[in-house]
């Protein structure tokens, strides 16, 4: 069975920082991204990172936020740093077989029950 397990949200501070892990089991997958999700509005990527070290952020996030694997360990992980209050979301993990590159959640079969990242002003 294919579970994706999310940890290390929580509450901080603007201009905090917050690591997020997901863990895969069951199986390995080439592609694992991260997505989020605010009150109200759609789900939106990320980053994503390919089992090769390949990885792709959204335009947006750039600069502030890192996207990293343990292939070892089955584990992505998502390093945010200097958080606004508009991060404020579910961040979720999601995996898919495919190198498409898409960033569309669609695209994406597996995904995690989604941690919560608040960031207070």
């Amino acid at each position: 069975q294919v579970r994706l397990v999310e940890s290390g949200g929580g509450l901080v501070q603007a201009g905090g920082s917050l690591r997020l892990s997901c863990v895969a089991s069951g199986r390995t997958f080439s592609n694992m991204a991260w997505f989020r999700q605010a009150p109200g509005k759609e789900r939106e990527f990320v980053a994503r990172s390919w089992m090769s070290g390949n990885t792709y952020y959204a335009d947006s996030l750039k600069g502030r936020f890192t996207i990293s694997r343990d292939n070892a360990e089955n584990t992505l992980y998502l390093q945010m740093n200097s958080l606004e209050p508009e991060d404020t979301a579910v961040y979720y993990c999601a995996a898919t077989s495919s190198l498409s590159l898409s960033v569309r959640a669609t695209d994406y079969r597996y995904w995690g029950q989604g941690t919560q990242v608040t960031v207070s002003s």
